[in-house]
Order: structure tokens, then sequence, then C-alpha cells
């Protein structure tokens, strides 16, 4: 089960993997918890558009359905309101109703009834920085780590409300924007003559050492790139086909950095670090 904020997160955060599991015959069911309501429209081919302006809740569905199938995984909707990313200084307040308002233990509420019902071994989700500090993906982490213990806790989620209880083995965090995996792309475009989109994020990391995160699992998903990129550009109204997305040719990904990563932040069953399997332990345990 791979818990995400908003719709194009599942895309841009670990969808090669999933891709490689669901090849394998493994059950991926990727839960969101917003419809991505105040997300901006950022394919600058796509702004404008009254139409999506106005119904920006039902194209991002749209959008969700096409990346479902590109993926070939469930999906399954929280039905939070998106919070939006606020800005300024000072920062406005967040708006009445959204989903980084919700009560935790309420809202981690909905997400049991998923673990219980769907029955995930493995779950990934965001650490406690949400990977960049959006509301939403703040408050994902939280009810996630509140859900994942909470799902077989039948007193403070009777099962009479929230289905038979039942205990996921391993929580992970994605950690695909790291700086190992930057920092060799970035090095690997320079050396070959070729312009690296990563210069400003690379200084942006010498200001905020705080991003640097412990790796612990390395999953090998080079031959799934392509799906991920088709199921990224799907969701159209956030990514731009010829945008910095895309800069990195796909044979050198392939070749310089050929896995996605993630840190295994709760394991109820024996496993050796670095991993290579996000199943590590359960298998040997089957």
């Amino acid at each position: 089960m791979a818990v995400h904020a908003h719709p194009d997160d599942e895309s841009s955060k670990g969808a090669a993997t999933m891709a490689k599991y669901v090849s394998e015959g493994v059950d991926v069911l990727v839960v969101t918890c917003t419809g991505g309501e105040r997300g901006s429209i950022l394919n600058p081919k796509l702004q404008g558009d009254k139409y999506i302006e106005e119904h920006i809740h039902e194209v991002r569905k749209k959008e969700m359905d096409e990346a479902r199938e590109i993926l070939g995984v469930g999906q399954e909707w929280l039905g939070f309101v998106d919070s939006g990313l606020p800005e300024g200084d000072p920062l406005p307040p967040l708006p009445d109703g959204c989903f980084a308002l919700e009560d935790v233990d309420k809202a981690a509420g909905e997400l049991v009834k998923q673990i219980r019902t769907f029955r995930p071994q493995v779950i990934t989700t965001y650490d406690e920085n949400g990977g960049y500090p959006h509301p939403d993906h703040i408050m994902t982490h939280k009810i996630s780590m509140v859900a994942f213990e909470g799902a077989a806790d039948t007193e403070k989620f009777p099962e009479s409300e929230f289905g038979p209880a039942y205990q996921p083995l391993k929580l992970y965090y994605n950690q695909g924007f790291n700086r190992p995996r930057t920092e060799a792309l970035h090095h690997a475009l320079i050396e070959r003559g070729m312009d690296s989109p990563y210069g400003d994020w690379l200084k942006r990391w010498d200001e905020s050492p705080m991003r640097d995160r412990t790796l612990t699992t390395h999953i090998p998903c080079a031959e799934f790139y392509e799906i991920r990129d088709k199921a990224l550009i799907a969701h159209a109204t956030q990514i731009d086909p010829d945008g910095g997305w895309f800069k990195v040719p796909l044979d050198l990904q392939k070749e310089v950095w050929p896995t996605e990563e993630y840190e295994l932040a709760k394991s109820l069953v024996d496993t050796s670090l670095p991993e290579d399997d996000l199943f590590a332990g359960i298998r040997d345990n089957a």
C-alpha cells in the first residue's frame, strides 16, 4: 500500500517500484488522501484553460484514473480536501475544512479502514518532513504512523466500525529525491557536456542539510522507468512533458542510478540492511 497526499504523488514517488512489483504479481494499492482540488495548474500549456480551472477536481480524478491504469495498481480516495500550499511571509492560515486541519486520529481512522480491508504487508508513505513541507504531505505522514499501529488496535479503532483488526509488517518512507542520486545524475550530465537541472537543487541542499536521510532500501527498477514517466505525464495539469522532470535521458538514468530509494521506518520482521526488496524478511518467513 502506497499512501500519498495528492493525485500525481504516486507517479513521482516510487512509481517504478510499484510497476516492478505489479509485474511480479504483487497486489499494489495507492491510497490518495485528497483530490488535489487546490493544486495549481503547473503545465504552462494548460494554464488559462477555463474548463480545467473550473473543474480541477474532476480533471485530476481523470488523470489519476489514467495513471492508475498505466501503473497497473488499484487506487482508493480517502476523500479529504486539499489544503493548498500556503505562500507568503507570514504564511496565511490554512483554509477551513482542509486535510491538514483534520483531527489526526479521526483522519487516520479512514486509513485504518483501507488497511484492514486491503491487508498490506508493506506500507510506504512520507517522512516527518513530508518529503517537502507541504501541509498535506506532513499530515499524510501523521495519519500513516497512527494507522500503521492503529490497524491492530481494536480499542482505539473498534472492529464494528473499522473492520477486522490487522497488523502490517513494515513501513517505509519514500526517499527517491535523495542527495546521492541527485549528485550522481548531476555529475554524470556535466561529465557528458550536458546541462544539468540539479545545480540549484544541490545549492538548496547545502543550505538545508536536514534533508539528508538514511537510505536503507534500494529497489532495482530501471526497466520500469518508462512506465513511471508515462504515469507522470498522465497528470497533465501538473507535469509539463517538456519540463525539468524529463531533462535527464532515460538511458543515462538507467546507467547511473537504476534504483528507487526508501527509508525503513518500522519493521516487525527481522531484516538486514541495506535491502533491495520491500518484502525482505517477509518473503523469508512466508
